[in-house]
C-alpha cells in the first residue's frame, strides 16, 4: 500500500487547514480551511485547489473554527460531492459559521467590485455564496465521539475528544485494505485545548501510531501556570482598570468560544459584585448564534457554575442583533464592556467599535487570543502608533492590554505532553499549524524528552511525502502557490507601514521646499 500526505494549509502558518491523504484504497481531506491574515495569504482563498475537488473520496472535520472549514463550500462549489464528517456540535455549528463566512465573502466581492468599475477592472466573483453553503450542509453527517465510522471499504475513522472548542477532535485514521490486520494508524490532532479549559475535558487519544500530525500553533510559548479561578481574576483585575478610566473596554473576540467563555466569566465577576456595574455587549450576530447551540449543549459542558438555563443571560448583557443597534453602541463615550467579532479585528463590527475608540486615551482595548501576522489585531497588539481602519488613518491612544490565558489552543510544555504520551511513534511526527519558529521549538523541546529528532518532520507549505516502510520521503512541493517569506509578512504590509511613516514625515516637515525635495526623491526611486 502507497500512501502521501500533502500539507496544503497551515504550514508555516496557522491557518487554512488542509491536509490530502491519497492511498490505494482512497483520496480524502482531513480539513479544508480560509486563510486569515496578511493580504497574500487571503488571496489564496480565490485560487485554485492545488488538486481536483471531484476527485476527493470524503471529508473529515476536526471542528467549526473557519480556519479548519471556511473553504467547505468551496469545495462543493468547484465539484465536491462525497461526505463530510463531523462531531454533531460542530454540524450544528457550521449551520451559522459557514451562513455568516458566505455572507462576508459576498460582502467583500460587492465592496471590491464597486471600486474595480469605478476603474475599469474585471470584476470579481466570491470564493463562494450562501447557495454554496446550503449544498455543502446537505452533506454533512454528524458522528459521536470515540464511535468508529467507515467512510470507505478498509477505511476507518474515530473521533476523540480535542478539548479546543465544542465539538473539537482529534482524528484517528485507520487502513487496513485487506482486512489482514496489517494495518496503518494515523492520528490528526486538529487543534488542541489547554489542560485549565472552561467547558471541556483535557484532549485524549489513544498510543502506538505509525504517523501522528499535531499541530504547533503555540510551540515557541508557555502560559504561566494558571487556573479558572487565577484566569477570572486576571480579568477582573484588567475590566476595572479599564472601566475606572471612564472609557469603554473594547474586547475583540471570537464569535466561537471565546465570546461564550468571556460572557461566562464576567456574568459571574458582575454577580459577585467584583467589577463596577455595567452594561456588556455582545455585538457579534455570530456569537448570538453560537451561544444558542451552547446553551442546546449545555448538559455536557464542565466547571458551569451557572444553571444551564440562565447560562450567559444576565441582566446586563445586551446580545446586539441589528446593524442600527451595533451603531448605537459608537453613541456610548465610556463606561462599557464591548465584545465584538472578528477576533483578529480583521473583519465584521470590531472594526467600527476601534474606529470610534482607538484613539480615546481613556478607552481599553483588551486582547484575549492570537494574532496571526499582518492582520490588525496584531498590529494594534504589538505597539503600533497609527493604524488604518476602513482607509482612514487613527491615531492608537487607547490602553493596550493583552490577556494570554483564554487560548483556546495547548501552549508549548502542553503539546509536548500530548505528543509523548501519544508515543511510540513508529513512522514520523509532523508539526503543522504553526509558524517555522514555533514548529522549530517545539520539535527541540521532544528532541529533549526523548523523541528522536529524525522521527520529527516540518512540512513546508504545499509539501507532499510519502509515507513508507516507517518513513516518510519529502516528494517535494505540489504547488507554488506562495513564498515561505509572504505567510508571515507580504509586500501589503510594509506597504501599509510605509504610507503611515510618509505621512508622518511629511507632516513633520515644516519646510514646502524640503517636501518637494522628499517626494521628487521618492518619485526618482520609482523611475529607477
Amino acid at each position: 500500500m502507497t500512501t502521501h500526505i500533502s500539507f496544503h494549509g497551515a504550514a508555516g502558518t496557522v491557518t487554512g487547514s488542509c491536509s490530502l491523504i491519497e492511498s490505494d484504497e482512497a483520496r480524502f481531506l482531513i480539513d479544508c480551511g480560509l486563510y486569515q491574515g496578511n493580504r497574500s495569504v487571503r488571496e489564496l482563498n480565490s485560487r485554485d485547489f492545488p488538486f481536483d475537488p471531484s476527485a476527493i473520496d470524503f471529508l473529515v472535520l476536526t471542528h467549526a473554527h473557519i480556519d479548519h472549514s471556511g473553504l467547505v463550500p468551496k469545495l462543493v462549489k468547484e465539484g465536491f460531492e462525497g461526505p463530510i464528517f463531523a462531531t454533531r456540535a460542530t454540524v450544528d455549528l457550521l449551520q451559522f459559521m459557514l451562513a455568516d463566512s458566505a455572507h462576508i465573502q459576498e460582502s467583500n466581492a460587492e465592496r471590491r467590485n464597486r471600486s474595480r468599475e469605478r476603474r475599469s477592472l474585471p470584476l470579481i466573483e466570491p470564493a463562494y455564496t450562501s447557495e454554496d453553503v446550503a449544498a455543502a450542509l446537505k452533506q454533512m453527517q454528524g458522528m459521536d465521539y470515540e464511535s468508529w465510522f467507515e467512510p470507505k471499504d478498509s477505511v476507518q475513522v474515530q473521533y476523540w475528544n480535542a478539548g479546543h472548542i465544542l465539538g473539537s477532535a482529534s482524528a484517528e485514521v485507520v487502513f487496513d485494505p485487506d482486512r489482514s490486520g496489517n494495518k496503518l494508524r494515523m492520528l490528526f490532532s486538529g487543534d488542541l485545548g489547554p489542560e485549565h479549559k472552561v467547558f471541556h475535558p483535557e484532549p485524549d487519544a489513544p498510543e502506538g501510531f505509525d504517523y501522528v500530525v499535531c499541530e504547533a500553533t503555540y510551540g515557541d510559548r508557555e502560559r504561566p501556570d494558571y487556573t479558572i479561578a487565577s484566569r477570572r481574576e486576571t480579568l477582573r483585575a484588567e475590566l476595572t482598570a479599564g472601566l475606572e478610566r471612564g472609557g469603554n473596554v473594547i474586547i475583540p473576540a471570537f464569535a466561537l468560544e471565546r465570546s461564550q467563555e468571556l460572557l461566562h466569566d464576567i456574568h459571574t465577576l458582575l454577580d459577585r459584585r467584583e467589577i463596577p456595574e455595567t452594561t456588556v455587549y455582545l455585538d457579534s450576530p455570530l456569537a448570538r448564534k453560537a451561544t444558542e447551540v451552547f446553551i442546546r449543549y449545555s448538559d455536557s459542558l464542565e466547571d458551569v457554575d451557572i444553571d444551564g438555563a440562565e447560562l450567559f443571560k444576565h441582566k446586563n448583557f445586551r446580545l446586539v442583533q441589528t446593524v442600527q443597534e451595533s451603531k448605537d453602541i459608537n453613541g456610548v463615550a465610556g463606561g462599557a464592556i464591548i465584545i465584538s467579532a472578528s477576533g483578529m479585528c480583521d473583519a465584521g463590527r470590531i472594526k467600527h467599535h476601534l474606529r470610534s475608540n482607538i484613539w480615546r486615551p481613556e478607552a481599553t482595548i483588551l486582547f484575549v487570543g492570537y494574532q496571526a501576522p499582518g492582520s490588525l489585531g496584531h498590529v494594534i497588539s504589538n505597539g503600533a502608533d497609527k493604524v488604518r481602519i476602513h482607509g482612514r488613518e487613527f491615531k492608537v491612544a487607547a490602553r493596550i492590554r493583552r490577556i494570554g490565558n483564554y487560548s483556546a489552543h495547548a501552549d508549548q510544555s502542553e503539546l509536548a505532553d500530548w505528543i509523548m504520551e501519544r508515543t511510540p511513534v513508529a513512522g514520523r511526527l509532523f508539526l503543522n499549524h504553526g509558524e517555522d519558529a514555533a514548529r522549530r521549538a517545539l520539535a527541540e523541546l521532544l528532541s529533549e524528552r526523548g523523541l528522536s529528532s529524525g522521527k520529527i518532520v516540518i512540512p513546508s507549505f504545499d509539501e507532499t511525502f510519502e509515507l513508507v516502510a516507517g518513513t516518510a520521503r519529502s516528494k517535494g512541493r505540489a504547488a507554488e502557490r506562495i513564498e515561505d517569506a509572504a505567510l508571515e509578512r507580504d509586500w501589503h504590509s510594509d506597504y501599509a507601514v510605509f504610507i503611515l511613516r510618509l505621512a508622518d514625515r511629511l507632516r513633520a516637515t515644516a519646510d514646502p521646499a524640503k517636501r518637494e525635495q522628499l517626494i521628487a526623491r521618492l518619485g526618482a526611486a520609482l523611475d529607477e
